[in-house]
């Protein structure tokens, strides 16, 4: 049965009000509280000004707006004091000019403020669908903080707007709770998306690889959270539980990426609590039952956030010191942004099961004159997550795992992601301070992310074979001493009882050229060295000495053949000859592996040691000079 028309305002042309009169509805000395993002009601916003002769002393409160805020500029001071929750780029010059003010708190937290009157809301001027003929609005593309809001203040004054999506979820208000509705029709404001570069996608392959299939994914708005989507084309069964997001998750939607099927809270849904994107987004989440809009005490709590298992939290930085702190809301020692939800989504990753707090920014500021990762931050900086709750963090010269790490593996971590102009000012710095010896090498080379390789064992375990770095310094220290004596025999010829730091740098001091080692480490979150083998390249032969080591319970399953293969093909791209090695004669492994190898190998024995030079050439002359 066809539905009689419905004009809402005729049914609430009582409600109706021009903006004129909805804002002298607005008394002296109260808090207002301004609709977020998107969902910003600009028409009210601007006509505070415009019509609010009769205010004084009113503080304005929000989250974040995309539109313009007349009520910082100068003269507006004894109508207007803003307070920020989140400093926005239309607000930050009058914060950082003493005309307005910064409330530095948790996402999660401000509605809980809010509703218990410790930050009250008087007024909430906000923007909403038109109402349906059950007398509900939709607050569309913004619950966030506004949900807390429109529930706790004593006046609300709404723009409704046709152009405005209804959205499902904990979004519908009834229209009695709005003293006046200010009819508008504009197009809600679209988020210009930026342009990739090579530093961008750089940094979101690196992000993407510690995405496994079946992840709940929190990313945020911007140029990161774009390359780290447009990185993930290959992952199945992705979720979205996040406090926003833009046009890169529809995407991954429509190419069936993300289907939220392996999600543990809300399966099947896209959580989030505020949504910025272009005109095809908004009208994409009109009535769409797979975007779920929930207020900021849910999507932000971080316990809530624990319960999605393999929860990869996605934020991003101004700058990260040597021991992992992370500033987030200062810049220059200037207030810049703010908390938002980068701790709630850490520690609700963090706690997880298979969760990843990851923190992703680019290795510098200023067109490449300032290194982000700073050996202090300067005074005035801000630590928004602590050192104790970092996890990874990812540069577009690759990730570093700090959990677990003491203060010299942390620094070693992070100045081989830093940009290479400013490793050596880097570790400088961290020997002066003590974090490292004093004798501790700097990353010759850039780390060749692109060699490393997910192979398989014979069982069908998988590993991950990747070059080496001077941080695998303490690693394969342990590994080296959980050797048996006799692998400990057969690798260093006698019984080595000691591995110094120096020998052990040098093990790991590559140049990837001349020197080049891999390692091979178990997969999983608390991933293993249990091999590793490296070689030197003889300039005048072009042949390179090779020798391997495999730890005693990982032997004979297939590993030492799994890195020889690994190493033959990385030889051949370099344009070597082949390989040398010494080997005991009665480590009849080793040898095997050799002659297995597919290369053409001459043994020459000498006493109780088999020279051997294995080449890619029957014909190489190399062999003959044995």
């Amino acid at each position: 049965m066809k539905s009689p028309p419905f004009d809402w305002k005729e049914r609430y042309k009582d409600k109706i009000a021009t903006p004129e009169a909805a804002i002298a509805a607005i008394p002296r000395g109260r808090r207002i509280l301004i609709g977020s993002g998107a969902a910003e009601p600009n028409v009210l916003a601007q006509s505070l000004c415009a019509y609010g002769a009769h205010l004084a002393d009113n503080e304005i409160v929000h989250l974040l707006t995309l539109g313009k805020a007349p009520y910082v500029e100068p003269g507006m001071e004894g109508r207007f004091r803003h307070t920020a929750f989140f400093i926005g780029s239309n607000v930050r010059k009058a914060v950082q000019e003493g005309r307005a003010d910064f409330m530095p708190v948790f996402l999660s937290e401000i509605p809980m403020l809010i509703q218990s009157r410790r930050v009250r809301v008087d007024v909430a001027l906000i923007q909403v669908s038109e109402p349906d003929r059950h007398g509900f609005v939709s607050l569309g593309v913004s619950v966030d903080i506004v949900r807390a809001a429109v529930d706790s203040a004593d006046l609300v004054i709404a723009e409704v707007n046709p152009n405005m999506p209804r959205t499902y979820g904990d979004s519908f208000l009834p229209v009695d709770r709005i003293k006046h509705l200010v009819p508008v029709d504009y197009g809600l404001p679209e988020r210009e998306v930026e342009p990739l570069d090579d530093v961008d996608r750089a940094i979101g392959k690196h992000v993407a690889s510690l995405v496994p299939d079946r992840a709940t994914l929190q990313m945020g708005i911007g140029k990161i959270p774009d390359a780290v989507l447009e990185a993930l084309t290959e992952r199945s069964d992705l979720g979205v539980h996040t406090e926003m997001f833009s046009d890169g998750v529809k995407k991954l939607v429509e190419k069936g990426i993300i289907t939220g099927r392996a999600k543990t809270v809300l399966p099947g849904k896209i959580v989030t609590s505020f949504i910025m994107g272009s005109r095809d987004l908004y009208a994409w989440v009109n009535k769409n039952p797979l975007v779920e809009m929930r207020p900021s005490q849910f999507t932000n709590d971080p316990t809530v956030i624990a319960r999605n298992d393999r929860m990869i939290a996605i934020n991003s930085a101004l700058a990260v010191d040597l021991t992992g702190q992370v500033a987030a809301d200062t810049l220059l020692g200037r207030f810049f942004s703010g908390i938002g939800g980068q701790v709630d989504f850490i520690r609700g990753a963090a706690k997880s099961r298979g969760g990843k707090p990851i923190i992703a920014l680019p290795s510098t500021a200023k067109n490449g004159t300032l290194s982000r990762i700073r050996p202090v931050f300067e005074e005035g900086a801000g630590v928004v997550t602590s050192r104790g709750d970092v996890h990874y963090i990812v540069t577009e010269f690759g990730v570093a795992d700090l959990w677990g790490k003491n203060i010299r593996q942390r620094a070693l971590a992070l100045i081989e992601i830093a940009h290479p102009d400013f490793r050596s000012d880097l570790m400088a710095a961290a020997k002066a301070r003590k974090y490292v010896t004093f004798d501790q090498a700097v990353p010759r080379r850039e780390y060749p992310w692109e060699e490393a390789v997910v192979d398989e064992l014979r069982s069908g375990e998988q590993i991950l074979v990747r070059p080496a770095r001077l941080s695998d310094e303490q690693p394969l220290t342990d590994m080296f001493y959980r050797l048996s004596d006799e692998s400990t025999y057969l690798r260093f010829f006698g019984y080595k009882r000691y591995h110094p730091h120096d020998e052990m740098q040098k093990l790991v001091d590559l140049d990837y050229e001349a020197n080049m080692a891999f390692v091979a480490e178990t997969a999983g979150d608390q991933p293993q060295i249990i091999g590793m083998v490296r070689y030197d390249v003889d300039p005048a032969t072009h042949l390179a000495d090779i020798a391997f080591v495999v730890r005693d319970e990982w032997q004979n399953k297939g590993l030492g053949t799994l890195l020889m293969r690994r190493m033959t093909e990385v030889a051949r791209e370099r344009g070597l000859n082949g390989f040398t090695a010494d080997v005991l004669s009665t480590n009849h492994g080793m040898l095997g592996i050799f002659h297995k190898s597919g290369l053409f190998v001459h043994t020459e024995r000498r006493g109780n040691v088999y020279h051997l030079v294995a080449t890619f050439d029957a014909d190489d002359p190399h062999i003959q000079r044995v």
